[in-house]
C-alpha cells in the first residue's frame, strides 16, 4: 500500500499565518510521506536481522509519525475557526479534567511554549476517559500509547519562524485561534 499525500492548500491564508511559511510547511510533509513509503518498499528487501535493516525500522517511526502527526496539525486548523462550542463533549472533558477551559489552555499553551522542538498534544485515553496534554519529544517519543490525539500544535521551528521569529508565543496564540474544535470534537467521540 502507497500512502497517499493530502492536500491542505484550502489553509492558505488563514489568519496568523503566512502562505509561504504553509507552502514550505507542506513541501515538509509531502517529504514525509514520500519517506515513509520509500522506507515501507525497501523494509520488504531487506534481509531480516541485518544492520540496514534494523536502522530501516528504527526510522520507520520518525517518518510514519512526522506524516501522521502533520495530517492531524493541518486537519485541526480551519480558516474560518470559532471558539470552542461550550456544550461540545471535548469542552465538558476538559473542564472536568482541567477544572476550565481556561486552566486547560494556560496548560497546553505552557507545553507547547516549553524549550526544544517537538509537538504539544491534547490526548484521550479512552480507557480512563481522561484528558492529557502532553509533548512529543521529535516525532517518535512521547506518545501515550492507545491514547487518541484530540488537539495537535507542530511546535518545531518550521512551524512558525518564517512568521514569528523565535516568538513561540505569537504562534501559540494563532494556532489557539485556527484551532478546528468541531475537528477536536469527531476525534474525541470517535469509537
Amino acid at each position: 500500500m502507497t500512502y497517499e499525500t493530502k492536500n491542505y492548500e484550502h489553509l492558505l491564508g488563514i489568519k496568523g499565518f503566512g502562505d509561504e511559511l504553509l507552502k514550505n510547511h507542506f513541501k515538509l510533509y509531502l517529504g514525509y510521506v514520500a519517506n515513509t513509503n520509500k522506507l515501507a518498499e525497501l523494509s520488504q528487501k531487506l534481509e531480516v536481522g541485518t544492520p540496514e535493516y534494523s536502522e530501516l525500522h528504527r526510522r520507520f517511526g520518525w517518518e510514519w509519525n512526522g506524516m501522521r502527526l502533520h495530517e492531524l496539525y493541518f486537519e485541526n486548523m480551519k480558516k474560518d475557526a470559532t471558539p470552542i462550542d461550550m456544550q461540545s463533549g471535548v469542552y465538558k472533558k476538559i473542564t472536568e479534567r482541567f477544572g476550565s477551559y481556561e486552566k486547560w489552555e494556560v496548560d497546553f499553551k505552557a507545553i507547547g511554549a516549553m524549550r526544544g522542538i517537538g509537538w504539544a498534544m491534547l490526548a484521550y485515553d479512552k480507557k480512563s476517559g481522561r484528558l492529557f496534554n502532553v509533548w512529543i519529544n521529535e516525532h517518535d517519543g512521547g506518545h501515550l500509547a492507545g491514547a487518541e490525539p484530540i488537539l495537535v500544535m507542530d511546535v518545531f521551528e518550521h512551524a512558525f519562524v518564517l512568521d514569528y521569529g523565535l516568538n513561540r508565543a505569537q504562534y501559540i496564540d494563532a494556532f489557539m485561534n485556527a484551532a478546528d474544535w468541531d475537528e477536536a470534537e469527531r476525534r474525541l467521540m470517535k469509537e
